[in-house]
């Protein structure tokens, strides 16, 4: 698929509201494989949550449009434990279960063997290879049983994502990215969080604005970047952890 054929089916939507985008693919021919020969039922369309405050927003939208939509969580094993509370709060909020996906055992152990269990610190090309193993590669997985991925992507998030699309082809995993709160600034997450009460990772109120990793992320000073505190070793330009990126740019429509 390129650019124009995303322009032609999806255009319309670009402009529309997150909750408007969602509920068009929650309920289209993506929301289930039943009909295909062999299906299972499972959904072909799934929010993969980070348990960040744009993630809580869209699983409180997702399940809001469909109680039964995939709500998935690539879990690396190095989460903070507010991390896990969070997931626990919001399970019984909404009367859900996650889909959990962790790393493959022999690539973890590998990995750590031979270079440590904090090699991340040790450089860039050694964080990626943490990334790869405990993120990327779980992804991948679960995105091979997907027609289309929505994420909680901003552009206001960081200088690698100022170009996303709410509606782009992921041509490295061939479905569809959603990205329904592309435009929304960090305000109007926070305000719908609280209008909502929905719960949040309480790291969001020791000054941690992005949570990933317990050692890769730390708390930021007032008006530093959001996600200054995500690997702050690295320049803002490294900043990602691949689950976005094919050949090291940040994954938009095909051109």
């Amino acid at each position: 698929m390129k650019r124009e054929d995303i322009d032609f089916h999806y255009g319309s939507l670009q402009k529309k509201e997150a909750e408007e985008i969602l509920r068009h693919f929650l309920f289209a021919e993506h929301s289930s494989d039943l009909t295909t020969p062999g299906g299972t039922g499972r959904n072909l369309i799934a929010l993969a949550s980070s348990l960040g405050a744009e993630d809580q927003a869209l699983t409180h939208m997702v399940l809001s449009i469909r109680p039964d939509a995939r709500i998935f969580v690539l879990d690396t094993g190095r989460f903070h434990n507010e991390t896990y509370e969070l997931m626990e709060a919001t399970m019984k909020r909404y009367g859900m279960r996650y889909e959990i996906l962790f790393p493959e055992a022999a690539g973890v152990e590998e990995m750590e063997s031979r270079h440590g269990p904090n090699l991340f610190y040790k450089g860039y090309e050694q964080r990626k290879r943490c990334c790869l193993v405990r993120k990327v590669q779980p992804l991948r997985r679960v995105l091979s049983s997907l027609d289309v991925w929505i994420t909680g992507l901003r552009k206001e998030q960081a200088v690698t994502r100022n170009g996303i699309e709410k509606i782009a082809w992921d041509e490295g995993n061939g479905l569809l990215k959603l990205n329904p709160l592309a435009d929304w600034s960090e305000e109007q997450v926070w305000e719908y969080i609280r209008r909502n009460d929905i719960p949040y990772n309480r790291l969001h109120d020791q000054g941690y604005p992005s949570i990933g990793c317990a050692p890769c992320t730390r708390a930021v000073l007032p008006g530093e970047d959001l996600r200054s505190g995500r690997w702050w070793w690295e320049t803002p330009e490294q900043k990602e952890c691949g689950l976005h990126l094919i050949n090291g740019k940040l994954v938009r429509s095909s051109q």
